[in-house]
């Protein structure tokens, strides 16, 4: 847990230096100065958000947190955990990837690029521009980049997104290599989804499914979601149905 909290903070102190190198300012909401809390308003932002929630994502104890949640989802070394992500809480993205790291766990990551307020929203410096910087600069290995990218927003598809922002997220998402995910029938896109994390884990065992942010296809909409509590769930009788998500499917 350690280990974790201090592989964040120096994640932390990488993505801060990088962007302020790029000429990115902090936000003026970033009061601790991490380069992880995003804009109030921006052409990215697809929900309402809570700068308080935001803020405490970016403790580097949030990764310590990762590991006793992984630790009791069984997670060994040598597994894989399946990552579902929107833009919303790049903070929490690290941590998981560094809680991942620590363990010996291979982590399989699909994001969303929008995000809801004061997340990875600003269009300068998206999850893949945070992401690539984590990469390049050594904090995570190669393989720790998102295997998958969507647009996120109204049925993970951007609907709800200016159409030159759109066009201008598929071509970064084009140019990071990762595969672009734009299915907006909830059924495929989840299947879609799980077909890509067995992939990856190839042998490997998928010991969790790590829900971060509201994305779409990872919530589902079948109303249950809104039962699941903040933190481990085990779910023994999940609902059936195709308004399912990934959440219930994994």
């Amino acid at each position: 847990m350690i280990a974790a909290a201090s592989l964040m903070e120096k994640a932390i102190a990488v993505v801060r230096e990088g962007r302020l190198a790029r000429g990115i300012k902090l936000s003026p909401d970033d009061v601790n100065r991490t380069g992880l809390i995003g804009l109030r308003y921006s052409p990215l932002t697809t929900t309402l958000g809570d700068l308080a929630a935001k803020r405490t994502t970016i403790n580097p104890n949030m990764a310590a947190l990762l590991v006793r949640l992984l630790y009791e989802a069984g997670a060994e070394r040598g597994d894989a955990v399946a990552i579902g992500a929107s833009g919303s809480f790049p903070a929490l993205i690290i941590a998981s990837l560094a809680a991942a790291h620590v363990m010996g766990l291979h982590p399989i990551l699909i994001c969303s690029l929008g995000a809801s307020q004061w997340g990875a929203n600003d269009p300068c410096f998206t999850w893949l521009q945070i992401e690539n910087l984590l990469v390049t600069e050594g904090v995570f290995p190669e393989e720790y980049r998102a295997v998958a990218v969507s647009l996120g927003g109204d049925r993970d598809s951007g609907l709800n997104l200016d159409p030159e922002v759109r066009e201008d997220l598929i071509a970064t998402i084009v140019a990071s290599g990762a595969r672009f995910l734009h299915e907006p029938d909830l059924a495929k896109n989840v299947a879609e989804r799980v077909r890509i994390y067995e992939a990856y884990a190839g042998d490997r065992r998928i010991a969790a499914f790590v829900g971060i942010g509201g994305n779409w296809a990872d919530m589902g909409e079948d109303p249950a979601i809104l039962s699941l509590q903040p933190g481990l769930n085990v779910l023994q009788s999940p609902p059936e149905g195709d308004n399912r998500g990934v959440t219930f499917e994994m």
